[in-house]
C-alpha cells in the first residue's frame, strides 16, 4: 500500500471526476439540475466536480445511484484501471 489517502490530483481521482461530469452530462443535466436530483445545494456538485470536495461511501452511493450507473460496476472500472496486480 503505497499511499493510503491519495491526492485529489492522483489519476484515480481525475478518471471519476471526469467520468461523474461526463455522465451527467449525457444525462442532459447542468450541475444545477444534478443538484435538485441529490437533493443538495448545486455547489455541492461543483465540488465534487472539481475536486474540492470528496465523497463518503455512502454519498458516493447516492452519487452513482442519481446518476442512474452502478456504484459496483463504477468501483470495479476504478479497479481495473488502477489496480492491477
Amino acid at each position: 500500500m503505497n499511499n493510503f489517502k491519495l491526492s485529489i490530483h492522483s489519476p484515480q481521482h481525475k478518471w471519476l471526476r471526469e467520468y461523474f461530469v461526463q455522465r451527467r452530462k449525457e444525462l442532459g443535466l447542468s450541475q444545477r439540475a444534478f443538484a435538485v436530483r441529490l437533493n443538495v445545494v448545486y455547489s455541492f456538485v461543483g465540488k465534487i466536480e472539481t475536486g474540492d470536495r470528496r465523497l463518503d461511501m455512502f454519498e458516493f452511493i447516492n452519487y452513482c445511484e442519481a446518476l442512474e450507473v452502478d456504484p459496483i460496476k463504477v468501483i470495479e472500472e476504478i479497479r481495473n484501471n488502477f489496480y492491477k496486480n
